[in-house]
């Protein structure tokens, strides 16, 4: 059993918090609701938070997933928005940017939020 992870459902984004010094917090449920709101009206319909893990260094690493390629242009200032509404430094807010085609996204339900959570070994994938 995992005690250093917890999943949260923000509107259409599924995501795995995950905390190397314990148990995510209330701060971390509010990071990922600043987060959200940075994806969904700066990145494509299509983006999905997949996941956010606190390190030791008060470092935030953010995976987002995508199909749409453009969404990576807009990761760096959305670092530097992220970093300053928190009060971080912009070194301390990464996000990483997956992209995956159309061909291997289900459109069903559920299924789409594990294809991207699978992609970037987020969660183990589905035998």
């Amino acid at each position: 059993m995992e005690f250093d992870s917890d999943w949260l459902t923000l509107g259409k984004h599924r995501v795995r918090l995950r905390s190397t010094r314990g148990f995510p917090t209330e701060l971390m449920h509010g990071v990922a609701e600043v987060v959200r709101l940075a994806i969904d009206n700066n990145m494509s319909a299509r983006a999905r938070l997949v996941e956010i893990v606190l390190e030791r260094k008060q470092t935030y690493d953010i995976a987002v997933g995508t199909t749409l390629a453009e969404d990576s242009v807009c990761a760096p200032s959305l670092e530097a928005a992220i970093a300053l509404v928190l009060g971080l430094l912009p070194e301390q807010v990464n996000i990483i940017v997956t992209t995956v085609s159309q061909e291997e996204v289900d459109p069903h339900f559920g299924v789409y939020e594990r294809m991207l959570a699978e992609k970037p070994g987020v969660a183990p994938a589905i035998q």
